[in-house]
């Protein structure tokens, strides 16, 4: 029998409500969501007191798994010319070889990681389906079921997005042979997604996804579409990642593909775009109008060439923005945040883009923080994110003892985590009121 302190705790300070408030008493239900979240308490004695500040966990919003098995392993130029293309053709050689069984391994030590790096759930944008010859396997859901294995050995959330993709091109028909595991039509993706749901896998949630413009053709996202009325699942999609695909789809569609979506598609709050790179002003306006979500993927757009969002236009007006770990070349969001911002000061040559002076102080890391926050709620397919009633019973504990963080004024903790570059950021990561991270605590100025 446990006792009324496995889910209760008091922290010195939490994020909560947008800012850090002192003395903060949470505790969890035993559903694993918070049944209460009060600040300025004294700490009862049957609470468990945290050595340390709290955060709520972020949702990473896009992830591909399976890319985990090749970072680190495209970092050298063989050929006059590299660049996003070269490197997926280098990519689609790891995806032909992995089995389910290496998908599992490789995403369980993903997950650990991301864990460490402070995020509690993690969207899989899933098209990797079948054989290694194309053909699919006697139970289509392998391929998904390794990676919720992964998910509950770790106790990580999983959003599992199965993918429509169904050509190479724009004015490719038909996918490339060594596109063959990925071949999905409309049905083909509506029951991967009712089979997920039903398999009844713990913490594991399923919506959609459309791979991009250039891989489903526009009749096949109208089908799909028209089939998830009613579903209030989110819905992803690549989209204006590469320069290259922009001049494509303006090639053949008129249109640059933000312009197609908002033109074809009525998107509404379950839409996430996964890069939008490349967006004009009215682009984003459009998008800001449709109530739709955002998806920055800082280290692997930095890694793959992919250029730099306009983030200041995205911020004003409004639109829900979440960070993702994609390509699995970086795995923690503080580096993400950082990646995020400093981009922004390497191209217009200033400080703190992203920092409002009206809002949390004029802090840029709280701002990136919490606009991550929620829209990485929505990513997910949560109503309810972050330290409140009702969410689900997430925390990162801080690592006080961090050199990194030691000796700095209370409000200063988020942007040293997110600009100090810490070497151990969490001492603890809890996923539904159970520690998915153990605690571990050291004094502070003791370092790693």
């Amino acid at each position: 029998m446990s006792s009324a302190g496995d889910s209760l705790w008091w922290a010195p300070r939490a994020w909560v409500d947008g800012r850090w408030q002192s003395a903060v008493l949470l505790q969890a239900g035993d559903d694993g969501c918070w049944a209460s979240v009060q600040s300025e308490q004294p700490a009862p004695p049957h609470a468990q007191v945290l050595p340390g500040p709290v955060l709520p966990g972020l949702v990473n919003a896009h992830s591909h798994a399976f890319q985990r098995a090749f970072a680190g392993q495209a970092e050298r130029r063989e050929n006059a010319h590299d660049d996003f293309w070269s490197w997926r053709d280098r990519m689609y050689g790891v995806a032909l070889r992995l089995s389910p069984a290496e998908l599992r391994r490789w995403a369980t030590r993903l997950y650990r990681e991301l864990l460490r790096g402070g995020y509690t759930q993690v969207c899989e944008f899933h098209y990797l389906h079948h054989d290694t010859d194309g053909r699919p396997y006697a139970d289509p859901l392998a391929m998904s079921c390794a990676l919720a294995e992964a998910a509950a050995d770790t106790g990580i959330g999983l959003t599992l997005l199965p993918v429509l993709y169904e050509r190479a091109g724009f004015a490719q028909p038909n996918l490339r042979e060594d596109q063959r595991r990925f071949a999905t039509d409309v049905d083909q993706v509506l029951a991967l997604r009712d089979g997920a749901r039903a398999a009844g896998w713990p913490g594991v949630r399923a919506g959609v996804a459309i791979h991009s413009l250039r891989a489903a053709a526009p009749a096949s996202i109208a089908r799909l579409v028209e089939r998830l009325d009613g579903d209030d699942a989110p819905i992803h999609i690549h989209v204006a990642e590469q320069t290259g695909e922009v001049d494509d789809c303006l090639h053949h569609t008129g249109l640059r593909p933000i312009a197609w979506l908002a033109q074809h598609v009525a998107m509404d709050a379950r839409w996430q775009l996964v890069h939008a790179t490349h967006a004009e002003p009215e682009e984003i306006e459009a998008v800001a109008r449709s109530g739709a979500g955002v998806v920055i993927c800082p280290g692997t757009e930095a890694n793959l060439g992919d250029g730099l969002p306009d983030l200041p236009r995205w911020l004003a007006a409004g639109t829900p923005l979440s960070v993702g770990s994609d390509s699995q070349v970086s795995r923690a969001w503080p580096e993400e945040l950082r990646l995020m911002e400093l981009g922004q000061r390497l191209l217009r040559r200033q400080r703190n883009v992203a920092a409002d002076p009206s809002a949390y102080g004029g802090a840029t890391a709280a701002r990136l923080f919490e606009r991550c926050l929620q829209g990485g709620a929505a990513a997910a397919g949560f109503r309810r994110w972050g330290l409140q009633t009702g969410a689900r019973a997430d925390l990162l504990l801080i690592d006080a003892g961090d050199e990194a963080l030691a000796d700095l004024p209370g409000d200063a903790c988020l942007d040293a985590l997110v600009f100090s570059s810490p070497v151990r950021a969490f001492a603890g990561v809890m996923v539904g009121g159970r520690w998915a991270v153990p605690p571990v605590v050291r004094a502070p100025g003791t370092g790693p």
